[in-house]
Order: structure tokens, then sequence, then C-alpha cells
């Protein structure tokens, strides 16, 4: 299904991408007004904050709710820049709007639940705001889409997509995985939808901010929003991967923005995509030399010899087949298993000469 849109109509320039700044949660008014008067004299034309906090577990801080919605009141009306937070009630929705909030987001956790999503479709009908829709937290494209879809049903045309990356199980680089191909995709079948980059929260740490706009560029993202904090370290929430407005201004002024990309078909799209790939066969492989040790442990508790030549032939056998039914030469898988069980060998012997 296509979705009904009409252009986003926010301010960027020529030379900068479509930016969305300012800090994870709204603090305290000082804060935020400082935060906010720092952006806007870095050229920054939209500020966001956290109102509502959803957190994965209870005990932190969730926000301010109703009392911060006069501090970006204030900011609006002191800069002239426009105000976003994320809504996830009815109730957000209503107060947000009360107080002439201009840009609404879904967050990851919402855009997960059919339900919620779908009861901030209905709080939203008969208004005409611009509402960006984040990917869900695991990596389920057809949940973003529906999310998209049901917020779109409900009138709402002036919207966009945020990638934020996915939720892994195990400890990564990143704090949640880019996964370039699932953003590559939605772009591939919604091409009229803008998406913009959230890297702070792929990130996670603030010393991957940088590289991960410029990619974000590379393939063709329409824009960014990105965690901005007067004082960083001091944040209530999510302090390790804000950045100060001097620092966001600097790492904007070192992006190289390329003429007319093309988010599914680029070259630099196609390498991130390897790219990726490469690290997950790593983590992969990392994974299974470990449980390569724990059987080599066994194999020494038990007296069994390191090598044993039947499980060997067989998992080369099996391993050329399945590569053979991929359109992928069983020399080829064999060299590359066989590489694989020397490693494993080695590893082994290691431990069991300890």
């Amino acid at each position: 299904m296509e979705l009904n849109l009409s252009p986003l109509n926010l301010p960027s320039d020529n030379v900068r991408p479509l930016v969305i700044a300012g800090p994870c949660s709204a603090e305290t008014e000082e804060q935020v007004m400082n935060t906010a008067m720092q952006l806007a004299g870095k050229g920054c034309h939209m500020f966001r904050a956290g109102v509502w906090k959803p957190r994965t577990k209870p005990g932190g801080f969730e926000g301010n709710g109703e009392i911060a919605l006069p501090w970006m009141a204030a900011v609006k009306e002191e800069t002239g820049m426009l105000i976003a937070t994320e809504v996830a009630t009815p109730e957000h929705v209503e107060l947000a709007l009360k107080y002439g909030i201009d840009i609404l987001w879904v967050g990851a956790r919402t855009t997960a639940n059919p339900f919620a999503v779908q009861s901030l479709a209905d709080a939203l009908k008969g208004v005409d705001v611009p509402v960006l829709v984040k990917n869900p937290v695991n990596p389920d494209l057809e949940l973003w889409i529906g999310a998209l879809q049901r917020i779109n049903q409900a009138g709402i045309k002036r919207m966009g997509a945020i990638h934020r990356g996915f939720s892994s199980y195990e400890k990564k680089l990143y704090r949640n995985m880019p996964m370039w191909q699932i953003p590559i995709e939605l772009h591939r079948r919604m091409p009229g939808l803008p998406i913009l980059c959230d890297p702070s929260h792929i990130s996670g740490r603030r010393d991957l901010i940088a590289p991960l706009c410029q990619q974000a560029m590379d393939i063709g993202m329409d824009g960014l929003i990105v965690e901005s904090h007067c004082e960083p370290d001091k944040a209530w929430s999510d302090a390790s991967q804000q950045v100060t407005p001097d620092v966001l201004d600097y790492i904007l002024s070192m992006l190289i923005i390329r003429d007319a990309v093309d988010l599914t078909t680029s070259l630099a799209t196609l390498r991130k995509q390897i790219d990726e790939i490469d690290n997950e066969l790593i983590d992969l492989l990392a994974r299974r030399m470990g449980i390569s040790r724990e059987i080599g442990m066994y194999k020494k508790e038990h007296g069994l010899t390191v090598v044993q030549t039947k499980r060997y032939s067989e998992i080369l056998d099996k391993r050329a087949a399945q590569g053979a039914l991929k359109g992928i030469e069983s020399d080829c898988i064999k060299k590359i298993f066989e590489s694989i069980h020397e490693e494993s060998v080695r590893q082994q012997i290691n431990l069991i000469s300890k």
C-alpha cells in the first residue's frame, strides 16, 4: 500500500542536511534553554527533547511530562526554532499540540506495538502536524511499514521515518545494529518517504556519531536527528551518546554531502551492506570459536582426541552441499570450512595443552 504523502516542509539549507538536535531529555528549564540557545547560534533550525521518557526498567528518569512543555514553547518563542518531542499515548498527543509542539515522533518501543500506534493514529485524526516514525526495536520491516500506514490512514500526510538501529542480544560495537539494508528496503518500497538517521541511538557512544552521520549521508538519507546537550556528562539519561552543540557543529561542518545519491543503488550503499555482513560474519565466527573451546574442554575432561575425523568429513560434505544450493561453488565452501576447522583445532590444542 502506497502512503498518501505531502512534503515535510521542514527547514534545511544547501550546506547541511535536515537536522533535528537537542538533548535526550528535557531535564530543567535552564538546561533546555541553554542547549537550545547554543544550537540556534550554530544555525540549527529544529530543537528536540524528550518530555516523556519510556525507560527499559523502572527507577530511571522518565521525563518531566507536562511540566517541560512550557520550556519547549519558550525555546520556540526565544529562538524561532521548531520544536519536536516523542509521543507514546493519546494524552501525550493532546498535550503536545496544546503547547504548540511542531513535530511529533513515535518511538521504537511504541512502533513495535500496533495497538499503541493505532491509539496514536486515532488521536491524530484531523491534525496537520509532521509525524516521524522510528523503526521498531526488533528488525521487522513490515511492523515499521504498518506503523507508518496506520498514522497515514489517520490523515497525517507530512511524514518521515527515523532509522535508529535494531536491538541485539549480544554485545557489539553499536548500541543498536544499523542493519542498513532495512531502511534501504523501506526506501525502495516507499520512495517518497523521507528517512532520517538517528546516529545517537545507533551508536550509544559519542565517538561513533560522526562516522555514522557520514555513512547516513553517503547512502542518501534525508537528514539526521542527533542528541546534543549543553553538558552531556551530566545528562540525566543516555549521557554517553550525547554531544555538545560545539561538537555537533563540528561534525556537521565536516560532512560531505553528495549529489543525488540513490539510497537503493549507490556503490557506497552496497559497500556499507558488505561491511555490515562482514562484521556479522566475524561475530558469528567468534561465537563458533567460543563453542569450539567448550568442546575442547569436554574433550580434555573425557580424554578424547582433538580431531574427530568422521565429524570433520561430515561438516565439509554438508556445508559444501548447502553452499551449492545457495549458488556458491562447493570447493569455495570447503576451503572456508577447512580454515575454520584449522583455527578451531588450534584453539582446542592450546586449551588442552595448558
